[in-house]
């Protein structure tokens, strides 16, 4: 499965990262092939237009006679700029009566060249007269300008013949090698752009080439979250992902195997309390009978027992419904945790089913019910009567009376309130109310109740599709949210109509 690219995927990421960095190599590439060539292309340019222009004033302005006329600079001119037409030759003497003479290879007053067209630097340059020293020979140098005109570039070069001889500058158009340069420029952006596109599709590639390994160990690592501990990856090579592989593998296998241990364990810790229940049940159906005839003869009007073993035999009355109140929710629970336990649905209007669950247990004078008759719901009421016998009880045992019950719905959904004026749960219990076996208070380590009532109603809850939450009423007292389905038939969609097996009608739970 093809994963998407998201704004914030590693994928997206090192395909970014691949195009900055192909993008600024080609970029600085490109920028110094352009600055060499352009350096290069203009220094010939220069250099050969230079050279042929000092060689031309030698061969012929020095062959011109002191104080030449116009026409003679004007035909020298032409000669050297030699009909070209880049190029474009200024010559300036001194005449015959001490004015300044001028001629030009170009007679057309839009495109010739004067001595407007130099620049005022490169004249200055051009006229200084240098000092002769070592290392200077030469009084007069030729010089240089680039300069742009519209938008052709133009080189103007100048340079004045020794021994008071005429002043010559040229002129030639650069024009050529800016159009080389432009096609160069066009050249190394369209190779820009495609190293860009190439470096893209390189940086897919070995994106896809990194990451897929990396998906693969991600596919794997939710099949380990799904339970399925056989899951193993493919280990092939010897770089860090291979290592990573081996390394999930070991990590996959070591817990597969602690989790069978821990299976095996929690199965025989099962069984034993299944098996130490049945076997509990046989002597006890015994005693129970027995202790119920002594109970009969202690209520009798005319006892015939010792008065002095009287509150021994109530003992052993009471201790032996706490003991078998207790192996039957020990067999219950075995029944959730062997996930044996099921369903027998039924339609049943609520206000009914609480008013027998209340009735039965003689809590008709301490629990208020605020319910609305015609509120069918179906769902299995013997787990129903179940659960509100250890949420109720549990209000009246550790909150006490008045408690008040109520239902609304809310959707889909059926809400059951168990309230009570007690003192509440304490902040630092409230997590642990629906946990096994727990004592919210160290000092009483034994109470009436197993310790069982509460997590057995959650459990039954949890095989409707509901929930139980615990919390403290903001006017006092402890408040328990029962949240059921109203149509609890879909569970049993996929499994079929299904005979539920017994189970508590018990009402301890030692939540508080």
């Amino acid at each position: 499965m093809q994963s998407r690219i998201r704004f914030t995927s590693l994928r997206l990421r090192l395909v970014v990262v691949f195009g900055l960095v192909a993008l600024t190599a080609a970029v600085s590439a490109s920028g110094i092939a352009y600055w060499l060539n352009r350096e290069a292309v203009q220094t010939r340019a220069q250099d050969a237009a230079l050279n042929d222009f000092e060689r031309e004033m030698q061969s012929h302005v020095s062959t011109l006679r002191p104080n030449p006329t116009q026409d003679q600079l004007r035909v020298a001119a032409r000669k050297m700029a030699d009909g070209g037409e880049r190029s474009s030759v200024l010559l300036i003497a001194e005449g015959a009566d001490g004015g300044t003479v001028s001629g030009s290879s170009t007679d057309n007053a839009l495109t010739g060249f004067s001595l407007e067209d130099v620049p005022a630097s490169l004249q200055k340059a051009v006229n200084k007269r240098q000092k002769l020293t070592s290392g200077n020979k030469h009084a007069y140098h030729v010089y240089w300008q680039r300069v742009i005109d519209g938008d052709t570039p133009y080189l103007v070069g100048g340079a004045k013949m020794i021994g008071g001889g005429p002043t010559g500058y040229m002129r030639k158009s650069l024009a050529e090698e800016a159009k080389d340069l432009n096609s160069l420029a066009w050249s190394l952006g369209i190779a820009t752009g495609l190293s860009l596109i190439g470096s893209a599709l390189l940086a897919q590639a070995a994106a896809t080439t990194v990451l897929k390994p990396v998906q693969r160990l991600g596919v794997a690592a939710r099949r380990l979250g799904e339970g399925k501990l056989d899951t193993r990856l493919r280990v092939s090579g010897t770089d860090e992902l291979a290592d990573l592989s081996r390394t999930f593998n070991l990590a996959a296998e070591s817990l597969e195997k602690k989790v069978d241990d821990m299976s095996a364990r929690e199965e025989a810790s099962r069984r034993f309390v299944a098996d130490m229940s049945h076997e509990l049940r046989t002597p006890l159906t015994a005693i129970t009978a027995v202790t119920e005839v002594l109970e009969e003869e202690l209520d009798a009007d005319t006892g015939s027992l010792d008065p002095m073993i009287e509150p021994a035999v109530r003992l052993v009355v009471s201790e032996t419904r706490r003991l078998n109140d207790l192996v039957e929710n020990l067999m219950e629970v075995t029944r959730f945790d062997a996930g044996t336990a099921r369903l027998v649905l039924d339609d049943v209007d609520i206000a009914d089913q609480i008013t027998a669950c209340i009735d039965a247990r003689a809590w008709l004078d301490a629990v208020e019910l605020d319910a609305e008759r015609g509120i069918i719901t179906n769902l299995d009421p013997r787990r129903l009567d179940v659960i509100l016998a250890n949420l109720i009880g549990n209000a009246l045992k550790h909150g006490g009376s008045p408690v008040r019950v109520s239902v609304r719905t809310e959707g889909e959904n059926l809400l059951i309130e168990v309230q009570d004026h007690g003192p509440g749960i304490p902040e630092d219990v409230l997590p642990h109310v629906f946990d096994r076996f727990y004592k919210a208070s160290a000092s009483r380590p034994r109470s009436e109740g197993s310790g069982l009532g509460l997590s057995i109603a959650l459990e039954n809850a949890h095989i409707h599709g509901g929930e139980i939450t615990a919390a403290n009423s903001p006017k006092g007292g402890a408040i328990f949210t029962l949240r059921l389905p109203r149509d609890a038939s879909s569970l049993l969609a996929e499994e079929g109509d299904a005979e539920g097996d017994g189970g508590t009608q018990g009402t301890e739970g030692d939540g508080q």
